[in-house]
């Protein structure tokens, strides 16, 4: 049985961290302590969060999926011949171009997306024919549409006032719609608003370094999004605290489960599901401290549907129903894996997995700043490396240091 950790203090009390009614005590207190230096950064939800004007936010997975679901029972699909896809332009509105489908009379609108996707399938600069009066980008996507060597596409067409075309894609595209990612997130996350262990994040307080989970949720603070090119949702369990393990004052080292996935049914992204275990979110939704990191992502290919009812829902399912066990094991086993004794082990041991002399020397200096000792364990070691890793400017050198961490902690896991 693993412990959850009251609030603000260093008692214990011991709970079952499935027990939904273990929560009614922790929904009661304010905040939990937390410690960000560790771990890794991550600015995923961040870039969203920044991303998404108010229209696209939702304060309710209920709310998400009455406008997802909505849209898909708006929308018709259906393989037509490129060649027979008619580009009109109106000179009294030399803004305008619509399409003529094969089978229908009725012109449909593209939007700037399927406009885009139109353009890229006949090898044609997107851009240029956009600063192009209508009749002219007609003519030029009409010609490109007739020459064009595949003979089919797939389209997607929604009915809202008017009808739109939404996405264009090769025959084979398999679409995943949106409302079906909501749906099986909201099979393990009710309405994620704190109906089930799963809930939109709370906020890190940077004046006490406390993850405070009760939040109102609100437009600025949402993690529910959509827009009419792709949804994005991040959740997290943050009423119940896992601790694993101690800080070097003692106080309990906290972490709480999240995860969070997307999906463009037009074409724009894969669908992709990310799971892991992190210390706190703070205000403009930066996930700090994160360790354990998985991701699944499914290409909108031939057999996507399958493999997204087969592979990433039930690995959802699985993440979010799961105990928390072997994360607080692989934590402990870190803790306890001692692999260097002495600076010539420490400095072999990091230079052996192809850190150079001044990584190294950096890793061990900053493992004796915040730990207090110098590294002797591969928590140690990991901790260090992780902590570089946050100084890195470069993207690519700050995740080849995270990957490296990541794989010494699964080797004792």
């Amino acid at each position: 049985m693993l412990q959850s950790v009251s609030p603000l203090a260093g008692s214990v009390m011991r709970a079952d961290p499935l027990d939904l009614s273990s929560s009614a005590g922790a929904r009661a207190s304010s905040a939990f302590k937390v410690d960000i230096s560790r771990g890794t950064r991550l600015g995923r939800v961040s870039s969203e969060w920044f991303a998404r004007p108010d229209d696209e936010r939702y304060l309710s997975l209920s709310a998400l999926m009455a406008a997802v679901k909505g849209r898909a029972e708006r929308s018709r699909s259906r393989t037509v011949e490129s060649a027979a896809v008619r580009v009109e332009a109106s000179r009294a509105d030399p803004e305008r171009l619509a399409l003529v489908l094969p089978g229908s009379d009725t012109p449909v609108a593209p939007t700037h997306w399927s406009f885009g996707q139109l353009a890229s399938l006949v090898n044609a600069p997107a851009t240029y024919l956009r600063q192009l009066p209508a009749s002219l980008a007609a003519i030029n996507l009409q010609y490109g549409l007739t020459s064009h060597r595949a003979e089919q596409v797939k389209t997607l067409e929604t009915d809202d006032g008017r009808v739109e075309l939404r996405a264009v894609t090769g025959p084979d595209y398999g679409r995943i719609y949106d409302h079906e990612l909501v749906e099986a997130v909201m099979r393990i996350a009710g309405n994620g608003t704190g109906d089930t262990r799963w809930k939109v994040p709370g906020v890190l307080d940077w004046s006490t370094m406390t993850h405070n989970p009760a939040v109102e949720i609100s437009k600025e603070t949402t993690t529910l999004y959509a827009s009419d090119r792709d949804v994005f949702l991040f959740l997290v369990d943050d009423f119940n605290p896992i601790e694993a393990g101690r800080l070097p004052n003692g106080d309990p080292d906290l972490y709480f489960r999240g995860f969070y996935c997307w999906n463009s049914e037009v074409g724009a992204k894969t669908l992709g599901i990310a799971s892991f275990y992190l210390r706190a979110v703070c205000q403009n939704r930066n996930l700090w401290g994160v360790e354990q990191f998985e991701e699944i992502t499914i290409r909108h290919s031939k057999f996507a549907a399958s493999r997204f009812a087969h592979q990433a829902a039930p690995a959802l399912a699985r993440f979010a129903n799961s105990s928390p066990a072997s994360f607080v094991d692989g934590i402990k086993t870190a803790r306890a894996r001692i692999v260097a004794r002495s600076d010539d082990d420490r400095t072999d041991f990091l230079r052996k997995r192809g850190f150079s002399k001044t990584d190294t020397a950096r890793i061990i200096d900053r493992v004796l700043i915040e730990e207090g000792h110098p590294p002797t364990s591969i928590f140690d070691f990991v901790q260090g490396i992780t902590a570089v890793a946050r100084d890195k400017p470069h993207q690519d050198a700050r995740l080849d240091f995270e990957n490296r961490a990541k794989k010494l902690l699964d080797h004792v896991a």
